[in-house]
Protein backbone atom coordinates (compact mmCIF):
# COMPACT_ATOMS: atom_id res chain seq x y z
CA UNK A 1 0.00 0.00 0.00
CA UNK A 2 1.79 3.18 -1.14
CA UNK A 3 -0.32 5.56 1.00
CA UNK A 4 -0.75 5.47 4.76
CA UNK A 5 -3.27 7.86 6.30
CA UNK A 6 -2.94 8.82 9.96
CA UNK A 7 -3.91 11.65 12.28
CA UNK A 8 -1.61 13.94 14.23
CA UNK A 9 -3.89 16.08 16.35
CA UNK A 10 -6.40 17.57 13.92
CA UNK A 11 -4.10 17.15 10.92
CA UNK A 12 -4.59 14.33 8.43
CA UNK A 13 -1.15 13.01 7.45
CA UNK A 14 -0.63 10.98 4.28
CA UNK A 15 2.70 9.17 3.93
CA UNK A 16 3.64 8.41 0.33
CA UNK A 17 5.83 5.32 0.06
CA UNK A 18 7.70 4.83 -3.21
CA UNK A 19 6.41 6.83 -6.15
CA UNK A 20 3.45 9.05 -6.97
CA UNK A 21 2.71 8.16 -10.58
CA UNK A 22 -0.09 7.67 -13.08
CA UNK A 23 -0.76 4.18 -11.74
CA UNK A 24 -1.54 5.20 -8.17
CA UNK A 25 -2.49 8.88 -8.25
CA UNK A 26 -6.24 8.15 -8.11
CA UNK A 27 -5.77 6.20 -4.88
CA UNK A 28 -4.12 9.22 -3.24
CA UNK A 29 -6.83 11.54 -4.54
CA UNK A 30 -9.59 9.24 -3.28
CA UNK A 31 -8.07 8.93 0.20
CA UNK A 32 -7.66 12.69 0.63
CA UNK A 33 -11.11 13.51 -0.78
CA UNK A 34 -12.72 10.97 1.59
CA UNK A 35 -11.09 12.74 4.53
CA UNK A 36 -12.12 16.15 3.15
CA UNK A 37 -15.74 15.00 2.79
CA UNK A 38 -15.59 13.67 6.36
CA UNK A 39 -14.87 17.20 7.55
CA UNK A 40 -11.07 17.22 7.75
CA UNK A 41 -9.49 20.53 6.71
CA UNK A 42 -5.78 20.28 7.53
CA UNK A 43 -3.62 17.99 5.42
CA UNK A 44 0.05 17.11 5.28
CA UNK A 45 1.47 14.88 2.58
CA UNK A 46 4.85 13.49 3.62
CA UNK A 47 7.21 12.50 0.81
CA UNK A 48 10.10 11.35 3.04
CA UNK A 49 9.95 7.86 1.49
CA UNK A 50 9.23 9.01 -2.07
CA UNK A 51 11.78 9.01 -4.86
CA UNK A 52 9.72 10.04 -7.86
CA UNK A 53 6.63 12.02 -8.81
CA UNK A 54 5.50 12.13 -12.45
CA UNK A 55 3.44 14.84 -14.14
CA UNK A 56 0.15 13.11 -13.35
CA UNK A 57 1.17 12.98 -9.68
CA UNK A 58 1.87 16.71 -9.74
CA UNK A 59 -1.51 17.25 -11.37
CA UNK A 60 -3.28 15.39 -8.57
CA UNK A 61 -1.49 17.48 -5.94
CA UNK A 62 -2.59 20.70 -7.68
CA UNK A 63 -6.16 19.40 -7.94
CA UNK A 64 -6.24 18.40 -4.26
CA UNK A 65 -4.79 21.74 -3.20
CA UNK A 66 -7.56 23.57 -5.06
CA UNK A 67 -10.34 21.39 -3.58
CA UNK A 68 -8.96 21.71 -0.05
CA UNK A 69 -8.67 25.51 -0.35
CA UNK A 70 -12.24 25.72 -1.69
CA UNK A 71 -13.39 24.08 1.56
CA UNK A 72 -11.33 26.50 3.65
CA UNK A 73 -8.57 24.03 4.39
CA UNK A 74 -4.83 23.85 3.92
CA UNK A 75 -2.49 21.34 2.31
CA UNK A 76 1.20 21.24 3.16
CA UNK A 77 3.99 19.06 1.80
CA UNK A 78 7.04 17.76 3.64
CA UNK A 79 10.09 15.60 3.16
CA UNK A 80 10.86 16.31 -0.49
CA UNK A 81 14.30 15.04 -1.49
CA UNK A 82 16.61 17.28 -3.50
CA UNK A 83 15.36 16.04 -6.88
CA UNK A 84 11.72 16.51 -5.93
CA UNK A 85 12.36 19.95 -4.50
CA UNK A 86 14.05 20.93 -7.78
CA UNK A 87 11.04 19.58 -9.69
CA UNK A 88 8.70 21.77 -7.64
CA UNK A 89 10.95 24.80 -8.20
CA UNK A 90 11.23 24.24 -11.96
CA UNK A 91 7.47 23.88 -12.32
CA UNK A 92 6.90 26.86 -9.99
CA UNK A 93 4.74 24.63 -7.79
CA UNK A 94 6.86 25.68 -4.83
CA UNK A 95 4.83 28.91 -4.97
CA UNK A 96 1.52 27.01 -4.72
CA UNK A 97 2.40 24.72 -1.82
CA UNK A 98 3.86 25.32 1.61
CA UNK A 99 6.80 22.94 1.59
CA UNK A 100 8.61 22.01 4.78
CA UNK A 101 11.85 20.11 5.30
CA UNK A 102 10.33 17.76 7.86
CA UNK A 103 6.97 16.55 9.12
CA UNK A 104 7.57 18.35 12.42
CA UNK A 105 8.25 21.65 10.69
CA UNK A 106 5.16 21.27 8.49
CA UNK A 107 2.91 20.57 11.48
CA UNK A 108 3.95 23.79 13.25
CA UNK A 109 1.15 26.31 12.98
CA UNK A 110 -1.06 24.06 10.84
Amino acid sequence: MPFQVSKTGDVTVVDVDGQLIVGNRQELKQKVLEELEAGERKFLIDFSNTGYIDSSGLGVLVSLSKKIREKGGELRLAGLNEDLRTLFELTKLDTLFRIAESREEALQGL
